[in-house]
């Protein structure tokens, strides 16, 4: 039980109580060593024992084994009247045979105002004892133009030749695939004789890996751009940009993208733009620290096709309605009037006090303008919402769905299940080779966008739901009657849901599924039980990769997005495990 969840008692920092040592001290041996324990048993030695291997025996009991501390389990709430009724109720509750207890945590230091205090003890004389984590690094490169500051943050790759930044990316889904090819070892064991020859014929890994696929484009490719709005790293108040390091870090200091690699020419005039608005206008920026001012972020969007959206978001503090109004009124006057910003479609968004950085599901207001943005993708046309997913580099999207189609190995006869769908980009694009698409996706935004996109396309065979994959698909999978069903899944960093995974491992019926990663290392956890051996828990027949790829999304940077072929195993197969 950790002391540093509790701020009444006043008892020291120490990681196991004195009861705990107490009750344990009865059957181990206990010595500390700085925050870490270690025990060893006591002996009570066997009456069958006999002299002879009585030493031998001591010498393989005694050992000191350490022990496994839980800390910093941390529950938070939205309120203390929330919080207290908690409390009131877990605490002395029992489960799985233990007595639970419950004390209130000290709240974590906010970075800015300890970067700020370390920054004022040094000045007076008095150095910090530790240094905010990641405020090293900046001052280090404080020397450096801001230009390159900026580059470092945002594409660190940006003064890497492109050649060498494919085959770093390539290196890094190399590991990823050499850690897979263990994790199958270690779950499920029937695998053992296929991965010895898997691993023989592939360098160590499980299965072939393609040669990367390069971007099409390496500069100016984004589509997509969230900027902070704060007071720039020159001292200028009321600057739109990138921040210069991590919140975290201890930095809120925001650097214009005018010199960025990656950010389009088309961003940038809206940001040069709107930075000259909210210049003229008496509202403040919205600062981390104090939770005072106003004006926080701006998103832009952009197609091929020369349409731009952009996105304010804006905390209304104590402000009147009539004052709100008033300001949609003026963004709306300046750029309708000032069409060289080239916005044609304007929202203004109400981020409330202390609201997260997840800001999908804030309603988005219209102030002027068309209500979406097109964009033109493998011969086919897509309305685009605020909320709504799309792929952030559209001509490198077209080399990762051809090769999601080329994959898939779909005929007529196939119905493909396109999971976390988006504006229905994948399934769309290949509704023509199929009998039927059947989309799932959480944004109800992007589902109505991705049913315009059908009947744009002049598309029949493709229907979409709205809903969390891991409740929607279930039940739609069991639906299915068909005699081929192919699963493509293009789920968010963090990966599928287990339910989702589970539901797959079940349905017999799905033999294919191409799972499109944009962080495979955080998709592992999903990898590996697609894999592993039957159980009570995951019932039905493992899948195992067979081909795997990677596509370069995101020029400049490390990241990536990583393709890889699972099918099922054929049990009744002789060639099969």
């Amino acid at each position: 039980r950790s002391r540093r969840c509790n701020v009444s008692s006043g008892e020291s920092d120490e990681c196991v109580s004195t009861e705990e040592k107490a009750k344990m001290s009865q059957y181990f041996d206990i010595r500390q060593e700085e925050n870490e324990f270690f025990a060893q048993p006591y002996l009570f030695e066997p009456e069958y024992t006999d002299h002879r291997n009585s030493a031998r025996w001591r010498r393989q009991q005694r050992r000191w084994h350490k022990l496994q501390i839980v800390l910093n389990n941390v529950v938070t709430f939205k309120n203390q009247e929330e919080r207290d009724k908690a409390m009131k109720a877990v605490h002395g509750m029992q489960w799985k045979s233990k007595v639970l207890s419950v004390r209130l945590a000290k709240p974590k230091a906010d970075p800015i105002l300890k970067k700020r205090k370390l920054d004022e003890e040094a000045e007076g004389g008095q150095p910090g004892t530790k240094r905010a984590a990641g405020s090293q690094e900046v001052e280090e490169n404080e020397e450096e133009p801001l230009n390159i500051q900026i580059a470092n943050v945002v594409t660190p790759l940006w003064n890497i030749p492109y050649e060498e930044q494919l085959r770093r990316k390539e290196k890094e889904v190399e590991g990823v695939l050499q850690k897979l090819t263990r994790e199958i070892g270690n779950n499920n064991k029937a695998m053992l004789p296929w991965l010895f020859v898997q691993k023989e014929k592939y360098n160590k890994i499980c299965c072939p890996l393609e040669a990367l696929r390069p971007s099409p484009v390496q500069t100016e490719y984004r589509n997509k751009c969230e900027f902070v709005i704060g007071v720039g790293a020159d001292g200028e108040d009321k600057t739109v940009g990138f921040r210069l390091g991590k919140y975290k870090g201890g930095s809120c200091a925001v650097v214009s993208p005018s010199e960025t690699t990656h950010v389009s020419s088309e961003a940038k005039r809206v940001v040069q733009g709107f930075q000259q608005f909210i210049r003229t206008t008496p509202y403040a920026v919205y600062s981390p620290e104090t939770y005072e001012g106003h004006w926080r972020q701006l998103t832009v969007r952009t197609s091929r096709i020369k349409q731009t959206m952009a996105i304010v978001f804006f905390n209304p503090q104590k402000l009147q309605e009539e004052e709100i109004e008033e300001l949609k009124q003026s963004l709306h006057q300046y750029f309708t009037e000032g069409k060289e910003s080239g916005i044609t479609s304007l929202y203004f968004v109400r981020m409330g006090q202390r609201t997260s950085a997840g800001t999908e599901d804030l309603p988005c207001e219209h102030v002027t303008g068309e209500e979406w943005i097109h964009e033109e993708l493998l011969g086919l046309k897509f309305r685009i919402s605020p909320h709504s997913f799309f792929q952030t580099n559209t001509p490198a999207a077209e080399v990762l769905y051809s090769a999601v189609g080329e994959w898939a190995q779909l005929d007529q006869d196939s119905t493909v299940l396109d999971v976390c769908c988006g504006t229905g980009t994948i399934g769309i694009s290949l509704a023509k080779r199929v009998k039927k698409v059947i989309g799932i996706e959480l944004c109800q935004e992007a589902v109505e966008d991705a049913k315009a996109n059908a009947e744009a396309n002049g598309l029949t065979n493709v229907e979409f739901h709205c809903g969390k994959a891991e409740d929607v698909f279930p039940t739609i999978l069991n639906a299915v009657v068909s005699p081929s069903v192919t699963a493509i899944v293009d789920p968010p960093r963090a990966g599928l849901h287990s339910k989702v995974i589970l539901a797959i491992r079940r349905a017999e019926h799905l033999k294919r599924l191409v799972y499109v990663a944009c962080n495979a290392k955080a998709a592992m956890n999903n990898f590996i039980d697609l894999c592993r051996a039957p159980s009570n828990r995951v019932r039905g027949a493992p899948f195992r990769p067979v081909r795997a790829m990677a596509v370069d999304l995101f020029p400049q940077t490390m990241h990536c997005e990583t393709i890889l072929l699972f099918e099922r195993v054929d049990y009744s197969s002789n060639t099969d495990i």
